[in-house]
């Protein structure tokens, strides 16, 4: 038997509870019994189960298969509530504690020393001894755990900063425009671009805050000066194109009446007007 304490059930919390328990068990069960919370079942449509996708690709990357317990039917999963009612009267009742941590230290020495050494009622043998049968026919682990931290997109604006829960962070100037993927665990925020890391936070304790490392606008301006001079109004030939955005030459325009008189083939001599011909 596993247990864990969480202060509140996140997506996270509950993918990382997982985690932990695969350890703790040695290996991964090939179904796992779930009832109807929404990190599991996002709702029903003639019978059919919808699962959470991200629960889904979770599932997929640790190779065990979620089964659903009908609505309203808490006896389907009945072996899963009775260990509620043991740990209830047995170690919690009476118990106090400071911090969670301490909680879930004291609940393993519980559980090493008292809960999986008792003889169990259907296999007559200690509950610790009997898993150990059970650790061969487990899935193995896989050898990264998923990346359980929340996932969001953002785009870069023209002042380098993104914008995540009311606050500004500072992003390198060539990824303006672009879009940025921000994974956010344990208060701190790891930014990508593609597949490449970018930069790490620690996420702002208020709202409306700037964050970041403010020599990305000194190289922001430091290229733009660079551009300046490299392109800049005054270079010649080798730089046609790149000033005013087009290979094409720029002309002077002049009004057509001033080839009209040479188009018309006519000549002048002198003062004396126009020449004569003769039959």
């Amino acid at each position: 038997m596993y247990v864990e304490y969480i202060e509140r059930c996140t997506m996270e919390a509950f993918l990382d509870c997982h985690i932990h328990a695969f350890r703790h068990l040695g290996g991964v069960p090939a179904e796992i019994l779930y009832d109807n919370m929404k990190n599991v079942v996002i709702s029903r449509q003639d019978g059919k189960v919808n699962f959470n996708i991200e629960f889904l690709h979770f599932a997929h990357h640790y190779g065990f298969t979620p089964k659903a317990c009908p609505p309203y039917s808490p006896w389907v999963k009945g072996k899963v509530e009775r260990p509620m009612d043991y740990i209830r009267e047995r170690f919690w009742r009476g118990y106090a504690f400071t911090t969670l941590e301490t909680l879930n230290r004291d609940m393993r020495r519980w559980l090493d020393e008292t809960a999986n050494r008792r003889v169990h009622g259907t296999h007559h043998l200690p509950i610790g001894e009997r898993w150990q049968q059970e650790i061969p026919v487990l899935g193995k682990l896989p050898t990264a755990d998923y990346d359980t931290s929340q996932k969001v997109y953002r785009a870069v604006y023209k002042d380098c900063q993104i914008s995540y829960n009311t606050n500004r962070y500072l992003i390198p100037h060539h990824l303006v425009g672009k879009k940025v993927l921000l994974k956010i665990k344990n208060g701190v925020i790891r930014i990508f671009h593609d597949h490449d890391f970018v930069i790490s936070y620690q996420e702002a304790a208020g709202r409306h805050e700037l964050v970041g490392n403010r020599l990305f606008y000194e190289q922001l301006r430091r290229d733009q000066e660079q551009l300046g001079r490299k392109y800049g109004r005054a270079k010649g030939k080798a730089t046609r194109g790149l000033v005013s955005g087009s290979l094409f030459p720029q002309v002077d325009k002049r009004p057509l009446t001033e080839y009209v008189s040479p188009a018309a083939g006519s000549t002048q001599t002198g003062d004396s007007g126009p020449a004569k011909h003769g039959p």
